[in-house]
């Protein structure tokens, strides 16, 4: 399957000078103490919650912050009239209400011409009615409607056991850690402080007050939809009559749930909205601002603030230990004098940022599984993910392999351990929990936006059987990577693509997996692998880029939806395609020139376009660090195979 085709092959020599540029400026966002992290930027709602909340909680107005938020906003709005979820996506109802209600609190007049359009497009769209359960608690919060228009989630679920068919154990970290501080709210029924009195009833077509429960979302069965929304009316009638003392009980352990987690000014989850639940809920109990858990924790909301000079944005959270792993393993790839020692120190960083001695919620459902997770962000000790922790052993096999070192030997191991023991029963691995397969949970009507849980999926899968086929294993002699192989197989698309959860989309997927295979030792003529190898090629645009459109993840599947090229989905597809040993493929040559064609003075890559995802078809995110470190990564790969005899892949990713 090989075509080495030498008239289209780009001389490895003639990458040097692109290699050695783009090494240059990465080194350049280098932290003083080894390690890296990009701006994380998702899409208007963060930055627009952010400035509904310094309103709800009546704080002193910041007039220069709010202007430039306000110059985001405004800079980001579609042509539409509202606003989308990525950089040129279609309107989305729930971000143009947030970032309307934003703008009009920090002081635009409804009557300029980008208010008008805004409203004219939630309008055209069936006017704020439309808005999800989210958006819906927040405008409840502000008196814009009434509790009724969200679903009842009562606080005493804290007391259900296990066994119950809702219990917060069963849904996903991010889902959890949102939802028990906004129960109490929800119990408590706060209203926002407010101090100017803006309201919304403009983008409505009816009176706001009058509006009722959220209709059924697309991803939601009408069998399982109608049976939680029955329910959901019988707790609205019997909420007033829960015992209070049972509610009192209730609310106590949500609040121990919280400040047994609170994460100093990392935060709740280390994410933005459990973090401003947490604030609005202490604020709802009468605790002061300096009310050292509040307080802490609303340092932490603007510890996510990224202030500009001309704008400011709000990001949902931070990113340094995937940061820091991803360029290692680009710097290893490029090598050079300068570049290792880097890698080696950035390595060093993240030792001793890994969970050795606290068991997170995941262990409810692994609780034989000692810890040895890394988290995403600085400090996330109750939520490890597997991605990172996949990501990180395999940097730091690379540096032993090597430096023949054994400084690294533990932390290896207890890595490894920790995978192993979270692996589903599905023979899949998923991001932060074992065993998420509660999916009825996702026709709940609080679950409009389906993303209640976190499941398996085949990029996480691919990481986690990369790094163990690295450590040397193989499916005859590790059960576990033989489930997981599995698991891929049966997960494989007809046209020979692999969905990606976590990145957009079927090329992040496809690049995951095959670097898997090849890992773990299947044949480059395996027809699981030529017929991704076939996929890939097919779908490279005409100027040797790839590029893929976050409508991809559409629920009526149809497959990979093209984009003009970016620099970062351009590398996994070269990626994936050497990985399956097309080195020599006109395809890579191709997407080669594209990468070396498109590199700027700088020595980096331009890349505006979201190519990461928070959740499919509701919130998506641009990593500032994939287009410098993934084009570098490619370019250096493909010199390190062309100057080699073997031409083969040697470690996971």
């Amino acid at each position: 399957m090989q075509s080495d085709n030498h008239s289209m092959a780009v001389d490895p020599a003639a990458l040097e000078p692109a290699i050695a540029a783009a090494t240059k400026a990465l080194l350049s966002y280098r932290r003083g103490d080894g390690h890296f992290v990009f701006e994380l930027e998702a899409d208007c709602t963060i930055p627009a919650e952010y400035v509904l909340l310094r309103y709800y909680l009546g704080e002193p107005v910041d007039a220069v912050l709010e202007a430039k938020i306000a110059n985001y906003l405004r800079r980001i709005q579609g042509a539409h009239g509202g606003w989308p979820l990525v950089q040129d996506g279609p309107f989305e109802m729930s971000a143009s209400v947030k970032s309307y209600f934003a703008l009009k609190m920090i002081g635009d007049p409804i009557d300029a011409p980008h208010m008008v359009r805004a409203r004219e497009a939630v309008h055209a769209h069936g006017g704020a009615v439309n808005s999800n359960v989210f958006t819906r608690f927040l405008l409840a919060a502000f008196g814009v409607v009434t509790w009724r228009a969200v679903p009842v989630l009562p606080v005493e679920i804290m007391l259900l056991p296990m066994w119950s068919p809702f219990h917060i154990n069963k849904i996903s970290y991010w889902a959890r850690t949102t939802i028990v501080p906004l129960m109490v709210l929800a119990a408590l029924k706060p209203r926002a402080k407010n101090p100017k009195g803006v309201g919304l009833d403009e983008l409505f077509l009816q009176p706001p007050h009058s509006i009722g429960m959220t209709a059924k979302a697309p991803h939601q069965s009408w069998g399982w939809f109608i049976l939680f929304r029955a329910l959901d009316g019988v707790l609205r009638a019997l909420e007033p009559l829960f015992p209070k003392k049972l509610r009192e009980r209730a609310i106590e352990r949500a609040v121990s749930f919280v400040e047994e987690r609170l994460n100093g000014e990392d935060g709740l989850g280390a994410i933005f909205p459990p973090m401003a639940n947490t604030v609005m809920m202490y604020e709802a109990f009468g605790r002061p601002a300096d009310y050292p858990p509040r307080a802490v924790t609303r340092r932490g909301l603007d510890k996510l603030l990224v202030i500009g000079e001309h704008e400011a944005y709000c990001q949902p959270c931070v990113s340094p230990v995937w940061d820091t792993a991803l360029t290692c393993h680009a710097l290893i790839e490029a090598g050079g004098e300068d570049a290792l020692p880097k890698a080696r120190q950035g390595l060093d960083w993240l030792k001793p940022k890994q969970v050795l001695d606290l068991k997170g919620d995941w262990a409810v459902k692994s609780p034989n599984t000692r810890p040895g997770g890394w988290a995403f962000q600085y400090n996330n000790a109750y939520y490890p993910d597997l991605d990172d922790t996949a990501v990180v052993v395999m940097a730091m096999d690379r540096v032993r392999r090597q430096s023949a070192s054994g400084e690294y030997d533990t932390a290896i191991a207890r890595g490894r351990e920790w995978i192993e023991g979270m692996q589903s029963r599905d023979g899949g691995w998923a991001a932060f929990d074992i065993n998420n397969l509660e999916y009825y949970l996702n026709n709940i009507p609080f679950s409009d936006h389906g993303a209640l849980l976190d499941p398996p999926t085949e990029d996480v899968t691919a990481r986690c059987v990369s790094m163990l086929a690295q450590l040397g294993e193989t499916a005859e002699r590790c059960q576990a990577v033989a489930r997981g192989i599995e698991y891929l197989r049966r997960t494989q698309h007809a046209e020979g693509s692999w969905y990606g959860r976590w990145g957009m989309n079927y090329i992040y997927g496809t690049w995951s997996v095959l670097c898997a295979l090849n890992a773990v030792g299947v044949s480059h003529q395996d027809p699981m692998i030529r017929k991704a190898v076939d996929w890939l090629v097919s779908v490279q645009n005409r100027d040797g880029g790839w590029g893929e459109d976050a409508v991809s993840y559409r629920l009526d599947y149809r497959g990979m939806e093209a984009a003009p090229s970016t620099a970062s989905q351009t590398a996994w597809g070269l990626l994936g395609l050497m990985a399956a040993g097309q080195v020599g493929h006109p395809a890579v040559a191709r997407g080669v020139r594209y990468l070396k064609d498109t590199q700027t003075q700088n020595g980096l890559w331009d890349e505006a376009r979201f190519t990461a995802t928070g959740f499919p078809r509701v919130f998506y995110l641009r990593y500032h660090g994939y287009s410098k470190f993934f084009p570098l990564w490619a370019l250096a790969r493909y010199r390190n195979l062309r100057s080699t005899n073997s031409r083969v892949v040697g470690v996971g990713m």
